[in-house]
């Protein structure tokens, strides 16, 4: 028996199929083998954003930044070099500074340059679910087209302010080909947490020793770099995870959508 939802599930499904990658639709069954609720899974994977609020490689942790960049960017990249770490930075285009200073030049490419991963949270800082499709697409693409610019990529992740979404954002990121990454630890900093706060909550994630954590930090609070983050660091590895970016700790994804040659700075390189 043919629903109307099924048919409808099926219809859009004919209609994607020669948009979806390959894998996937070498991956999907037969149509007529499916289940509706299996159809209708099938649509929302290929116009919805995938949402990872967890990590699937086991034993890692990814360390993750948000809205820089930042005056202390480079102090991060020191720090973590110290702890042979990898970090993930999900930047504005316009929040604390504008991405395009000559400043924030320079702290991206230096963190670019040493192996961390830079993704998007997009221009503004604003919440997507207050949004129209067309001020959503212009945040997402703006900070991208400024990434393309100064390091020549553009991300494969994207992080909503606030970690704020819903299905109408999560078809706009698809569009945009993201894929959107959350969190499962949340060191507290932007909610007004203290320093001794925050590294309870390292020291208490720490010994329930999950087999992986994504964590949340920001950049723009300098007790976050000069406190809490050595702490966290050290205290991690000391229960034996490794750090890695957020593409490595979902099992090895490709972090970036696009590369190509960055761009030299021009009369466009303003907010």
């Amino acid at each position: 028996m043919f629903t109307a939802s099924r048919l409808l599930a099926f219809s859009l499904l004919a209609t994607l199929a020669s948009a979806l990658p390959a894998n996937f639709t070498e991956r999907a069954p037969e149509l007529g083998d499916l289940t509706e609720d299996e159809a209708l899974s099938l649509v929302e994977r290929a116009t919805q954003a995938p949402v990872y609020s967890k990590c699937t490689a086991p034993n890692t942790v990814a360390i993750t930044f948000d809205d820089g960049p930042y005056k202390w960017n480079t102090d991060i990249v020191n720090t973590l070099k110290t702890y042979s770490a990898k970090g993930t930075f999900f930047v504005n285009g316009n929040n604390y500074e504008c991405i395009y200073s000559t400043d924030n030049e320079k702290r991206l490419k230096t963190a670019y340059n040493a192996g961390h991963q830079i993704a998007s949270h997009t221009w503004a800082h604003l919440d997507w679910t207050k949004l129209s499709k067309e001020k959503l697409t212009s945040e997402m693409t703006k900070t991208d087209n400024a990434l393309t610019k100064i390091l020549g990529v553009k991300p494969a992740f994207v992080r909503p302010p606030y970690g704020n979404y819903n299905t109408a954002s999560r078809e706009v990121a698809a569009e945009n080909g993201q894929d959107i990454v959350i969190w499962d630890f949340d060191s507290g900093d932007s909610v007004g947490k203290s320093v001794q706060q925050s590294k309870d909550l390292y020291k208490n994630v720490a010994n329930k020793k999950p087999s992986n954590i994504l964590t949340l930090n920001h950049e723009t609070y300098q007790n976050t770099v000069k406190q809490v983050l050595p702490y966290a660091l050290q205290t991690l590895k000391a229960k034996g995870y490794k750090f890695v970016t957020v593409a490595e700790c979902l099992g090895g994804k490709n972090p970036y959508a696009k590369k190509q040659t960055a761009a030299k700075r021009d009369s466009t390189w303003k907010c």
